[in-house]
């Protein structure tokens, strides 16, 4: 059975949508807010407390486009699960960068999410 071309044309819009809106705006904003989060040192539980709020802030953009339910609990966690990712990552790039060149002297670089102690 081929999928009706209305459908198939509404499945590409809404992974369009997700992709625009979840991964692209929610991504970038979270990425920025992990970086922002990590250059003021502060810790990284701090970044799961924003993308929590943001996740509510980019579900509230999902409505408002495609008129998708606001209160959905499984639409909600995979925005949180794209924002948390996003944001934690982009905390331990600029952590692992922070703790290289503000003490060279005694950490390296051992890859691009870690550093270790220099001998």
């Amino acid at each position: 059975m081929t999928p009706a071309v209305p459908e198939l044309a509404t499945d590409l819009r809404s992974l369009l949508l997700f992709l625009f809106v979840t991964v692209g705006l929610g991504g970038g904003a979270a990425a920025l807010a992990g970086r922002a989060i990590a250059a003021t040192w502060r810790p990284w539980w701090d970044v799961v407390k924003y993308m929590v709020l943001l996740a509510v802030a980019v579900r509230f953009v999902q409505f408002s486009l495609s008129q998708s339910q606001f209160l959905s609990l499984p639409a909600y966690l995979i925005d949180a699960a794209v924002c948390l990712i996003a944001g934690l990552i982009s905390f331990r790039l600029k952590r692992v960068q922070q703790m290289v060149t503000s003490y060279g002297w005694i950490n390296r670089r051992a890859g691009p999410l870690r550093w270790r102690r220099q001998n």
